[in-house]
């Protein structure tokens, strides 16, 4: 997909022009860093700046979802302790899982030694939520009282054992960094709904006892190589939620402005001469800065919010950095119009303190996840708002540490739980099934690269069409996988 401006440029750049290019913008590298922007070389389509209409033909039908908000639970929540109950693993507690079941299942390496598989069956006790009977852990009881609006896949599986190539396998469509995120697709392909705030919003939190080690890189986010304007911008949760916005002493709006038409002008000329997608990249990302220096002060004056909805997203709803801020933050996002907004929290990495930690961290996420949702329904938002909760793969049927007395459970990513609600999801159901031991999936497995395909067809995309030319052939956000997951469809 190359637009007329990258085709010219393919038959003109010379020497001189090479390293003109590359020095381009070196006098407002600090401004460019509002939106993290990285050189790449890729092309994109023509663009003026804030909202835009996306690639022509897209989306390819009608779609369910207008918008999408990801929870995302870094670290691996474990399955069988939340989702989907074992009885098996109670009455087999202490006794190994058979290797008939094991099989050659690859584990990560702080197990894939062992010579005990000791059940450790479910924390806390499962029941059964809604007039649809979904049956869950005591410890989701909001997510519980969301079960006829949720679709629970019991049946995910991935390739990855470990933490960053699992994120990254899910985000990217590849274990190893380099490609686009989901978020950088869907805003290439479809575009912007606004022109005062990113298509593309992520932000992060952690638990409060910081237990958890994972790191979120940038590139869970990033824009690989399709042009650095479709990459995440992060809001932090420290200092001012994006760097850069307030003008300096001195500087007023007026003399911003007159500076930044200067800048563009300037740009302009140079993007006539060069055809560089990153010098159009600068010219929106300025004209973002711009406009979010009044609608960011307006996302989080929460003035407008009653105490019944701060109430819902719990004490922590107005603590910045806070996994219930986010969700706060992030609902306000979406009905002004952002397209794609990515919550990641860590803190599910219960390898020795399972039987404290599992239960802490629902305290902290469940509620607030459940609040988005139930506030998206309120507002009449939910039916075309797709909401995805999971992680990067599950957790061990069995107990890591002393097989005596487990204090843990390791990466697992045979089979593994989510959940989705809303934007053409079938509400009240449960898709896919796992053995007795919950190892292995018995029903309707469901692929990283499915899900991928199945959010995309949500959104109104084929993802075998979403395609983009690098390096001699063409990429997708499924890479030659993925299947549309039907049963899931509402």
């Amino acid at each position: 997909m190359t637009d007329h401006l990258s085709e010219e440029n393919m038959h003109r750049v010379t020497r001189r022009q090479f390293f003109g290019s590359a020095a381009s913008g070196v006098g407002t590298a600090a401004l460019a860093s509002l939106l993290q922007s990285d050189s790449c070389t890729a092309d994109q389509p023509a663009s003026t700046g804030g909202g835009s209409a996306g690639l022509a033909g897209l989306p390819h039908f009608p779609p369910q979802a207008k918008r999408v908000v990801v929870f995302w639970q870094g670290g691996g929540p474990s399955h069988v302790d939340l989702f989907d109950d074992k009885p098996a693993l109670r009455e087999l507690a202490g006794k190994d899982i058979p290797e008939s079941v094991r099989g050659t299942t690859r584990l990560s390496t702080m197990s894939s030694g062992y010579s005990k598989w000791p059940c450790v069956p479910a924390i806390k006790a499962h029941k059964a939520y809604g007039a649809c009977g979904t049956t869950m852990s005591e410890m989701l009881p909001h997510i519980g009282d969301l079960a006829d609006d949720i679709c629970l896949v019991r049946s995910m599986h991935t390739e990855a054992v470990n933490h960053a190539p699992g994120v990254t396998y899910f985000m990217t469509g590849a274990q190893v960094p380099g490609r686009p995120s989901m978020g950088a697709w869907l805003s290439y392909g479809l575009g912007s709904e606004t022109d005062n705030l990113p298509t593309f919003v992520v932000m992060t939190s952690s638990d409060k006892g910081k237990t958890c080690g994972q790191l979120f890189f940038d590139y869970y986010w990033g824009s690989g190589f399709l042009p650095s304007r479709y990459q995440g911008v992060r809001f932090r949760n420290t200092g001012d939620l994006v760097p850069y916005l307030t003008n300096p002493p001195g500087i007023s709006p007026a003399a911003r402005r007159a500076l930044l038409d200067d800048i563009a002008a300037m740009n302009a000329a140079h993007l006539a001469d060069y055809a560089d997608p990153e010098i159009d990249t600068r010219i929106a990302q300025y004209e973002m800065a711009f406009r979010m220096q009044t609608s960011v002060p307006d996302l989080i004056d929460f003035s407008s919010e009653t105490p019944a909805t701060i109430e819902r997203y719990g004490p922590d709803a107005l603590n910045k950095g806070t996994y219930a801020n986010n969700c706060l933050v992030a609902r306000r996002l979406l009905e002004r119009g952002v397209r794609f907004v990515q919550l990641m929290h860590s803190g599910w990495d219960q390898h020795g303190n399972l039987f404290t930690q599992l239960e802490q961290q629902c305290v902290d996420t469940e509620g607030p996840s459940a609040a988005l949702v139930q506030d998206l329904k309120v507002r009449g938002m939910l039916d075309d708002t797709l909401v995805v909760w999971g992680g990067e793969f599950g957790r061990t049927p069995f107990g890591q540490g002393n097989p005596a007395s487990p204090k843990g459970r390791d990466h697992f990513g045979r089979a593994y739980s989510w959940w989705m609600a809303g934007g053409g999801v079938k509400p009240g159901t449960v898709y896919g099934a796992t053995d007795e031991f919950g190892w292995n999936i018995t029903e309707n497995p469901v692929h990283v690269h499915d899900m991928q395909a199945t959010m995309l067809h949500l959104c109104g995309i084929d993802h075998t069409r979403l395609t983009f030319r690098y390096q001699g052939r063409q990429y997708r956000l499924t890479d030659v996988h993925g299947r549309v997951v039907d049963g899931i469809l509402a």
